[in-house]
């Protein structure tokens, strides 16, 4: 019987056999029993995600962030009530996502900007009117949700001789937006604007209130987290340098004939300036189903 003889094994021959078992080998030590993979670094999406938590979670009064994802940044603006202490244990709650924090000071203290006084009335606090609204025939106006919360009923003025209407609805905390209806037939409700856009950061943009008039200033930010001096958390705002002050609250943000936001809050006054936070009107809108005009 002849026997087959092996293969000469050539130079050509020798590579590519030591190729294989290298090929297999490498595959061997993958897949083995018991092998671990080295973890990956955590994203910059998944950082941010952690330091936006860490901060909400930390519960300091007096504080506002919003994510800069351009920046790669959780932008944490404090008032003059948080202690260095407070703002030592928020970063050192976000753990490694820590460098991922930037802190700013305001002066003053946020609060919603609530007060006794002038514009539109009810249970015994003064706010602003935001913008007029219309829903089919049913003229309505938006204003802040915790002024809506303290009032059923709202008059032009202080002593509650002229009526406008009843709040249809109101949210505070989470969302700061409240509906009005207008009741009384012999008030005019104009408009005067043709959009509700979102606002971007860097736009000019202008506020007014009751109490400190006409301001402007620039976006700051978007999609801010405040935590009020009273404990009350609202989410999704505009940050603004515009300023304001007590009273001025439910007041529009406009830029032009665009209508922007809702004056939630904020720090400072119209004196020295300040930090200030707006409801985005696009929000309110969707919500309650109306229109600007």
């Amino acid at each position: 019987m002849r026997t087959k003889r092996p293969t000469p094994r050539t130079p050509h021959t020798r590579r590519r056999l030591l190729a294989l078992t290298l090929g297999l080998l490498s595959a061997t030590a993958v897949a083995a029993p018991g092998a671990v993979a080295a973890p990956e670094s955590p994203s910059t999406a998944q950082q941010l995600t952690a330091a936006d938590n860490a901060v909400l979670d930390a519960r300091v009064d007096g504080t506002a962030w919003y994510v800069d994802q351009a920046a790669g940044r959780v932008v944490v603006t404090v008032d003059s009530t948080v202690s260095p202490s407070a703002v030592a244990g928020i970063v050192r709650a976000a753990g490694t996502a820590a460098p991922r924090i930037t802190v700013r000071h305001a002066p003053g203290r946020f609060t919603p900007l609530l007060a006794a006084g002038n514009a539109i009335y009810g249970g015994g606090y003064r706010c602003s009117l935001g913008f007029n609204v219309v829903s089919g025939s049913t003229h309505y106006f938006l204003t802040a949700g915790h002024c809506g919360n303290v009032a059923s009923t709202w008059y032009t003025d202080k002593a509650h001789n002229t009526l406008i209407g009843a709040t249809v609805n109101s949210s505070f905390p989470g969302t700061d937006y409240a509906l009005v209806r207008y009741d009384n037939a012999a008030l005019s409700h104009p408009g005067g604007f043709t959009s509700a856009p979102n606002a971007y950061v860097g736009e000019h943009v202008t506020r007014t209130g009751s109490t400190s008039g006409t301001h402007s200033g620039t976006v700051t930010g978007l999609n801010a987290t405040v935590r009020y001096s009273d404990g009350s958390t609202v989410r999704g705002l505009i940050q603004t340098n515009v300023c304001a002050e007590s009273g001025d609250s439910g007041g529009p943000l406009y830029d032009g004939t665009k209508a922007i936001g809702l004056t939630s809050g904020g720090s400072g006054d119209c004196t020295v300036g300040g930090t200030t936070f707006f409801q985005p009107v696009t929000a309110a809108l969707a919500k309650y189903g109306v229109s600007v005009y």
